[in-house]
This record gives structure tokens, sequence and C-alpha cells, in this order.
């Protein structure tokens, strides 16, 4: 079992509704549509997440929080939608969340439908 996060370039959506209907948009265009190269800012988000934790091809011990690799797969152009262990997805979706925020970038949760990281957690970054 995984769990998945979207994160994107763009204004922050006004609520989770208005989130989930970006993510549909950007979901089927570039999860499912033609593979593009990723923005400059997705890719340095992506290389954000790999000088946090390690990618699941170098994983030679079991550790790296991915479900899929290489991370940078995942991304295409604008978007990038990355899969992680369920077993630690609370800590690893959490810090996620707040570096896509630091990025500049949206992040969304399709299993909860809302935004990340919610006003909960930016509160406890503060």
């Amino acid at each position: 079992m995984s769990y998945d996060l979207a994160v994107w370039e763009g204004e922050r959506p006004a609520d989770d509704a208005a989130a989930g209907e970006v993510y549909d948009k950007l979901y089927a265009a570039y999860a499912e549509g033609e593979e593009q190269p990723p923005t400059p800012r997705i890719r340095a988000y992506v290389r954000a997440l790999l000088e946090r934790w390690i990618d699941m091809p170098d994983d030679e011990d079991d550790v790296s929080p991915w479900s899929a690799g290489p991370l940078m797969d995942e991304a295409s152009g604008p978007f990038v939608y990355f899969t992680m262990r369920y077993s630690i997805c609370e800590e690893v979706s959490a810090e996620a969340a707040r570096m896509a925020a630091e990025h500049g970038l949206v992040c969304y949760d399709p299993q909860w439908e809302r935004l990340r990281p919610t006003a909960e957690e930016r509160a406890a970054c503060h």
C-alpha cells in the first residue's frame, strides 16, 4: 500500500474543492498524458526531496520512503505525482508538503482530497 502526493506550479487554489479540480486536470495532462521534461522549479523540488531522502533505485538498505523511482521520472512539466510507503507516510508527506510550500509550489493530497500543508500543519511550523 502506498500514499500519494501531487505537487505543481501555480497559484494556491482557494479551497480543497478547487484544488481537486486543478489536480484532476493536471493529472490527466501530465501523469496520464505525454511525458514532458520537468520544469526547473519542479526539478529543484524533486532534487530537494532527494537530498533529504535516498532515491529508490539507490536504496541498498531498504530505507527509501518512495514506492517508485527514480523519483525524477515521476515529474512531468509543472507537475510531479509521487508515491511513498504507507508505513512512513505521515512524517514524509508532512515534510514533502512543507518543502513544496518553501519552493512556492502547491501540494495536494488526493487520498484526503485536501491541500497540504493544512492550516494545522502550517501553524505547527511557526
